[in-house]
This record gives structure tokens, C-alpha cells and sequence, in this order.
């Protein structure tokens, strides 16, 4: 059939109007299959033009695969140093590769003293001196009071980075950003190295920094150190404002002079005791180093899933045996059978090994994360142009297996280790060229200041090129950031003409334009990616364009049912109710002799579809049009849906809403977390618990005058949920857990006092607090069933009302926080903030509705978009 064939059906139908974008069009009828879990994160869809075209490949998993979203937002990797991810846990690493830290460098967790804090005692146990107050005002360094403000008071307006706000508690885990997911389908991803405060909002993180600029300043002594203030306005100056000179980009010479100190290599594998081996058919064997490391990558994750997934196994056993045959395994022992193998004894070993670690003391802990973060130093930092600038993901990729996404057929094959004879280098023509830090010679050195990366290797499961990038808030990768959504609101200049003619060409008499005009339709209203062919070795993963017969359903009258496998294999379930002609163009296109299998566009690429939105606009791609419908979307909703008097928890409540529609959109899925339910009770739990607290006030209220019952109507009715049984279970169980509190108080008191090498408290002092908890919770229980209660702090009618007032108002927030995290169980909402919305939607909200930015956007998120930050309210994309 000729390329431009004439159709004969039937053109008659008068044109109708185009299907209104409206949620109602985009239903989301199914959720994710089996194949849909996303690891939290978000995935980063990185601009190839860095990329030299000689080197440009299909993505696949590794270094530089992009985070995913784990949602939200507003915590990072650790969450977020990685962008991207929603759903943060070593859990999901394999144990070898936390285990083997212990045996290398370990990365220990952060230690956190516990606080005193009086802000989860009851409100009806309150100190007299407490009780309804504001707490006393604080001199600050440089002699000014700080006055503390109340929790449920109004948030100020937020000025970045300086303001300090306070980072709720109870947020939404969408809101935190996702950990760092593998991509197989995408070219290459920017990461970041793990930062331990990225949990923290961004106004804390620089006063931490202050303090410890401020102590050094005093130590050396030069003079008065500076106060917190001052350090973060010195921080916040030396930041580079590209975005203020004009340093957009054009697309040709990205540097002049660029140095830096390569890749760091992970440490060489290190052997198990000799205690430690596989067996097989039952018996030990003893293996070569070379084969011991891949039988241990296999080990590692026994009890995972990905050990009882045939084709997992199938692949790995396969690479394993060319290793084998290299290596044997010592006394002649012949490995020819996966049923015989046995790698439960290193299974132990690794678990054993997490839980050591996680026993170090504080002190071990403290010094090893030194002894780390020393040896990563000069890898974290590049000289561009003379600036300092932070890299990201400057670790080489270290050997493992496979995992890929959904049904990627070569899931559980052999990483191979990358050695410095792998890595092609680029770096200034007048830079000092960086050594190794493990034996061998880079195997090539450039000097191209056309493109922003620093390293690039090439992987050996899909032969797919890796990048080393610099960090996500950079200027080079800010720039590109900013040019994204500055090229997505020059669409608003092009769509209606666009939209007029591809809806003219959808009666075209040329199959070509009638089948590029539905693509069209299907990319801008349904948000679909644009899709490429893929190879047999490659996930069956599809777009628009590589759409088949089997993956649209027509379903009379004006119905299409989408039901195909996405990117990151996560499946998108649509079905839509579109107009009559795009109806039958579907009809025409899945006609006779197509069948499964064939491509419903098959007059179509990704590469003319492309060329042809390029004649409306410079650099317009099918990407441009899904950034674009993310962000106006996303900026109609929250216009229409915010309340303009609302509580902040209420505008969260709304923000996430928009997110969610948006994420919905562009099929951003995620599977149900596995502790949701346990989550949602507890959030329960805590409801139940500030009811309690309410009670007991209640009570107090009424004991101070019994003719209060009739005057308050409104207080005399008994909380619904809260029954004397569940009082018995909720009061044991609190006094339990503060006394257990208190002696791990007490233990890690001692344990920082002998470190420190001072005297450690006496047993007696944990006596003394466990005895006061004891004495407590027994005059509770003398109070159970009296309906009167002790109210400690100011007995006052008032008093006693704001703190009810108060209770109300959390128990409120607390109720609005599980309906958001219900709805958004399925829903990740990370990917779409990172990657999709115009993070000036985000900040120009927030100062409209006087919302904290650090509620949304994490650490991570607003080193990122630094050039966000600064636009007022006003601002609409």
C-alpha cells in the first residue's frame, strides 16, 4: 500500500469540537498490574542534548538512571538527595551491598539525640509554667530575642533560605522525595550523593551549617564568630545566580575551563571468611574470589522476589556459569545445576552483618561516616569556570545484578565491574588530569566543552552509555531545568494553531496525516509519551507511536480502551470517551489486514512526528507538549481548587489534589506501599489519642463547675470512638512506651557522656524519671470511669477552652492528612513535581496562599530550582 494512500471511508461527519480537557475525559479506570510497582521515585527525563549523537543509546538501569517519584515531595533521598524517589529504604537494596559496606566503609546512620521537646505531651498534663503559653523568648547571638511561635499559629510569609519554618511532622509521604529508581527505558539520569540532612527543610539545614562556621570561627580564634544570621546570608550570597546573568544557554559551549577528580571506584572485592560458603548439593564449596562476589550478589537477595522470578534466576545462573568457567570453584567441584545451589549461608552472613552495623556505637558509627566523607570529598566538588559547583553522581556504578523494570527480559544478568579503563574522560585541555583512586589508566581523555558531562562509560547489559553529570542544583543542569518549562509555556503561543490544524488533518485524505493527526490528538489530550522501537533484549514497552493492534479496544459508540505497557513496564489502563472521528480513525487504522501485532500508526515515527511540530515552534517535541499539559493543568486546578480562607493543612490538602490530577494524567503510578495499612492505623491511633487528650479536658472543664455541662452542650457528649477498654489498652501501652523511652534516653545519655570521656549518669536517675512516669499513669487509672480529671497548668475555664480549641483543630488536620494519603496511595506524586511541573507554579502558590514552601518542596527540591525561588506571588505559568 502507497505511503500516502487515499482513504475511501466515508469523510461526511461534520467536525466537532474538540474533547475538552477536562478530568472527566482522562478516567483512570484500572490500577498498575503486578508489572506496575514504581520504587518511589520519579523519572527524570533528561534532555539528550548533552549527548553526542555517535553516543547517544538506548538508557537502561544503572549509576545514572533517573530517580523516580516516590513521592512527594517534600523530603528528599536519602529520599532525596537522589531525586526522586517516594519510597526511601536500604530494605530495598540487596543485602550485599549493604553488608560489604562493613567490610570497605561503612555509611553509618545519622545519630540524633533525644529531645526533651514538650511537644507530644498532652495538653491537659501541661506545666503550669507551659500550659497555654507561648514559650519564653531565647537570646539569639547577636543579642536579639527570637519569639517562639505557636504551632497553630499562621505561618509567616516564606523568604528562601533564610526564613525558618518548621517541617510538619505528619506529612504525606508523596511528599517526600522519591529514592533513586532504576531506568531502563530512559537515556541517563542525574544523582546526587546521599546528604544526610536532606531531610531537613532547607532553613535548618544552613542554621546547622551556621553553628558549625560560628564554632570554628571560635576555635581558631579569629575573631567573633558570626552569628546564624550573618552565615546564612554569606551562604545564601555566594550562591551563583545564573538565571540573573542571563546565562540561558545557546545551545553551543556550555564551558571554558572545567576540573575535577574523576569517578570514584568502589573498593575491590573483599573475600568472605572462611567459614562463609554456598554449598552445593549440600556439601561447601570453596570459590574463587571472582566467582564467591557474583554467587554473593545472588545471595543477597534471596528472600526477595527477585530470587524466585524464573527468568531473574535463569539469567543470572547462565552468566554465572561463564564466570565459573573462568574461575572454578576449588577440589574440582562441578557447578552445573541451579536447583543444587544453596546460598543460604551467605544469606546469613549479610544479614548478620546489617545487624552489626546497626549495633555500632554511636562513636563507631560518628567516626567511620568521617573516615568516608573525607575520602568522597574532592569527588563531590568540580571548578567550572572557575566556580564551585557540587557533581552529582560521581560513584562508578559498582557490580550486581540486574533488576530492571516489570518484565525486562534481561533481568538478573551480570553488571560487570567498571575499572578506570571503561571510563572516557572529560575535563579542560588545561586541567591537571586525575588519578584513579584503584590501579589502571582512563581509557580515553576529552575536551569537549559542548557537552555538560564529566564522564561517561559504556554498560554491558543493553550496551546503553552512563553518564556522570554535575548535581542537580548546579547552573548548567538549572539552566537546562529552566529552559524546559520556558519552552513549554512558549507552546501556550502555539497550541491553538496546532490543535487547529491537527484536528483540520484528521479528515485528511492522506493515511500519513490522518494517522500523524490522531497521534497528535492522543499526545496532547491524553499526555501519552511519544514512544520508540525497541529491541528483542528490551523491555516491551510502548509510547503513541508504537502503539499496536492488541493495545486499543474500540468499544461502541465513542469509546477507546488503552491497555498497554508504559515506560518503567508500568501499565497504563485508560478508557476514554473520545469524538467520532477520532473513533474512526482508529476504526480505519485497525482495519483489515492488520492484526496483533501489527502498528496502528504505522505510517508514522517518533523522528517525522518531531519534524513536523519543529515547523510550528523551535526545538518543539511530543516531550514539550507532556511538560506543557502537566504544568497548565496543574495550574488550572490549584486556581480552581484552593480555599482562599482554608487552613494550611486544607491548601496542602488541595495542592496535593492537583498533583494527584496531574499525576494521573501522565499515568504516574506507584503500587500500594506495603506498610500503608499499618500507616493509616496508626494515623488512627494518633486520632484516637488527641480525642483522649480532649477528654480528659473535658473532664477537667466540668470538674471545675458542674453547671459548665449545660452551658457547654457542645463538650458534654463522650468522644464516639474512645470506649473504657480502649482507655485500659491506650494507657498501658503509653506508660510502657515512656518508660522504654526513657531508658534508651538515659542509655544513649551515657553512651555520648562516655565518648566525651566524662562521668556517666548514676542508675538512679532513670529510677527516679520511670518512677515519676509510674506515679503518673496510676492516678490515671484512679480517674478511669469518675468522668473527672486532673488538669495540670492554669485551671481556667479559658485556659481549658483554647487547649480544646487546639485539640480540635489537629484532630481536624490529622483527618484531612489520612483522606490525602488515601487517595494518593496509588498515585506517585514525586515524578510529576520533579520533572513535570514548573516549580514556579509551586513557589507562586505558596506566597499567594501564605503556605511554607518547605511543606512541599524538600532540601533536595529547592537546591534544584534555585531560580524558582524568587518569583512573586503573582505568577502564572
Amino acid at each position: 500500500m502507497a505511503k500516502n494512500q487515499i482513504l475511501t471511508d466515508s469523510d461526511s461527519d461534520d467536525d466537532t469540537p474538540l474533547v475538552a480537557r477536562s478530568n472527566g475525559t482522562r478516567s483512570r479506570a484500572a490500577k498498575a498490574n503486578g508489572n506496575g510497582k514504581r520504587p518511589h521515585t520519579s523519572d527524570e527525563e533528561l534532555s539528550d542534548e548533552d549527548v553526542p549523537l555517535a553516543k547517544r543509546a538506548k538508557p537502561t538501569n544503572g549509576a545514572s538512571a533517573k530517580p523516580s517519584s516516590s513521592g512527594s515531595a517534600a523530603a528528599s533521598t536519602s529520599t532525596t538527595s537522589r531525586l526522586l524517589k517516594e519510597e526511601d529504604s536500604s530494605d530495598d537494596e540487596p543485602l550485599a551491598s549493604q553488608a560489604s559496606d562493613t567490610r570497605h566503609i561503612v555509611s553509618p546512620e545519622k545519630i540524633k539525640d533525644e529531645s526533651d521537646s514538650d511537644d507530644d505531651v498532652p495538653l491537659y498534663q501541661a506545666s503550669a509554667n507551659g500550659a497555654g503559653k507561648k514559650s519564653a523568648a531565647k537570646p539569639k547571638a547577636n543579642g536579639k530575642a527570637a519569639a517562639a511561635s505557636d504551632s497553630d499559629s499562621k505561618p509567616a510569609k516564606t523568604k528562601v533560605p533564610r526564613k525558618r519554618v518548621k517541617k510538619e511532622e505528619d506529612s504525606d509521604a508523596d511528599a517526600k522525595p522519591l529514592k533513586k529508581a532504576r531506568t531502563p527505558r530512559k537515556k541517563v539520569k542525574v544523582e546526587e550523593d546521599d546528604d544526610s540532612d536532606d531531610d531537613k527543610p532547607l532553613a535548618k539545614s544552613l542554621a546547622a551549617k551556621a553553628d558549625s562556621k560560628a564554632a570554628k570561627g571560635d576555635s581558631k580564634g579569629k575573631g567573633k564568630a558570626k552569628t546564624k544570621k550573618e552565615a546564612e546570608e554569606a551562604e545564601e550570597e555566594e550562591m551563583f545566580k545564573w538565571w540573573e546573568a542571563n546565562m540561558l544557554g545557546d545551545g553551543t559551549q556550555k564551558w571554558q575551563t572545567l576540573e575535577h577528580s574523576g569517578v570514584l571506584f568502589p573498593p575491590p572485592y573483599v573475600p568472605l571468611p572462611s567459614d562463609v560458603k554456598m554449598l552445593y548439593n549440600g556439601k561447601p564449596a570453596t570459590l574463587p574470589p571472582e566467582s564467591e562476589e557474583v554467587a554473593g550478589f545472588f545471595g543477597a537477595m534471596l528472600e526477595t522476589t527477585h530470587a524466585q522470578d524464573q527468568t531473574f534466576c535463569n539469567n543470572f545462573f547462565s552468566d554465572w556459569l561463564k564466570i565459573l568457567k573462568k574461575y572454578p570453584p576449588a577440589g574440582g567441584v562441578k557447578i552445573t545445576e541451579f536447583g543444587k545451589c544453596d546460598f543460604r549461608p551467605m544469606y546469613e552472613h549479610f544479614a548478620a552483618e546489617i545487624a552489626r552495623r546497626k549495633s555500632m556505637p554511636a562513636a563507631e558509627k560518628k567516626a567511620l561516616k568521617a573516615e568516608k566523607d573525607a575520602a568522597e570529598e574532592k569527588y563531590t566538588f568540580c571548578l567550572l569556570d572557575g566556580r564551585k559547583e557540587k557533581v552529582g553522581n560521581f560513584r562508578a556504578e559498582p557490580p550486581g545484578l540486574f533488576r530492571g523494570r516489570g518484565d525486562h527480559p534481561r533481568r538478573g544478568a551480570l553488571k560487570f565491574r567498571i575499572g578506570p579503563e571503561d571510563i572516557i574522560l572529560n575535563i579542560g585541555k588545561e586541567a591537571k588530569i586525575p588519578v584513579p583512586n584503584i590501579p589502571g589508566e582512563w581509557k580515553k581523555v576529552v575536551h569537549d566543552n559542548t557537552v555538560t558531562w564529566l564522564a561517561n562509560w559504556k554498560e554491558n547489559i543493553n550496551g546503553s552509555f552512563k553518564y556522570v553529570f554535575l548535581a542537580a542544583g548546579s547552573s548548567l543542569k538549572g539552566q537546562s531545568d529552566m529552559n524546559k518549562f520556558e519552552k513549554a509555556r512558549e507552546l501556550k503561543k502555539h497550541v491553538d494553531k496546532i490543535r487547529k490544524d491537527y484536528n483540520a488533518d484528521l479528515k485528511s485524505k492522506l493515511s500519513a496525516d490522518r494517522q500523524r493527526a490522531t497521534a497528535m490528538y492522543f499526545i496532547d489530550r491524553l499526555a501519552l509519551r511519544a514512544g520508540n522501537e525497541k529491541g528483542d533484549d528490551e523491555a516491551d514497552t510502548v509510547g503513541c507511536c508504537s502503539l499496536r493492534y492488541e493495545h486499543i479496544t474500540l468499544q461502541p459508540p465513542d469509546e477507546l480502551v488503552f491497555d498497554f505497557l508504559g515506560k518503567d513496564s508500568i501499565r497504563y489502563y485508560n478508557v476514554v470517551k473520545v469524538e467520532p472521528q477520532i473513533f474512526k480513525n482508529i476504526r480505519i487504522f485497525k482495519g483489515p489486514p492488520k492484526e496483533t501485532g501489527d502498528a496502528i500508526f504505522d505510517r508514522v515515527t517518533t523522528t517525522t512526528l518531531n519534524k513536523h511540530l519543529a515547523s510550528y515552534m523551535k526545538g518543539l517535541t511530543a516531550k514539550v507538549f507532556r511538560t506543557y499539559n502537566a504544568s497548565i493543568t496543574f495550574q488550572e486546578q490549584l486556581d480552581k481548587c484552593t480555599p482562599k480562607d482554608g487552613t494550611v493543612a486544607e491548601k496542602l490538602a488541595a495542592y496535593n489534589q492537583a498533583n494527584r490530577m496531574v499525576a494521573i494524567l501522565c499515568n504516574h503510578q506507584k503500587s500500594v506501599s506495603k506498610n500503608h495499612g499499618t500507616a493509616m492505623e496508626n494515623m488512627a491511633q494518633k486520632i484516637r489519642a488527641l480525642k483522649y487528650q480532649r477528654m480528659k479536658l473535658r473532664h477537667g472543664l466540668f470538674a471545675l463547675d458542674p453547671k459548665l455541662k449545660k452551658k457547654r452542650k457542645n463538650l458534654a457528649e463522650d468522644e464516639s470512638d474512645i470506649d473504657d477498654e480502649w482507655i485500659v489498652k491506650y494507657e498501658d501501652e503509653t506508660r510502657a512506651k515512656e518508660i522504654e523511652k526513657a531508658q534508651k534516653k538515659w542509655e544513649k545519655d551515657n553512651e555520648k557522656l562516655e565518648a566525651e570521656g566524662k562521668d556517666t549518669l548514676d542508675e538512679s536517675v532513670v529510677e527516679a524519671k520511670i518512677s515519676k512516669i509510674n506515679d503518673e499513669y496510676d492516678r490515671l487509672k484512679e480517674e478511669r470511669g469518675t468522668g473527672q480529671a486532673e488538669v495540670k497548668g492554669k485551671k481556667t475555664e479559658e485556659n481549658i477552652l483554647t487547649n480544646i480549641a487546639k485539640l480540635d483543630e489537629r484532630i481536624h488536620t490529622m483527618k484531612i492528612q489520612m483522606v490525602d494519603r488515601e487517595e494518593g496511595k496509588e498515585v506517585a506524586l514525586g515524578t510529576s513535581k520533579i520533572n513535570y511541573l514548573d516549580p514556579r507554579i509551586t513557589q507562586a502558590w505558596c506566597k499567594t496562599h501564605n503556605v511554607p514552601i518547605e511543606k512541599l518542596f524538600s532540601k533536595t527540591l529547592m537546591v534544584k530550582f534555585p531560580w524558582a525561588m524568587e518569583v512573586d506571588g503573582e505568577w502564572k505559568f
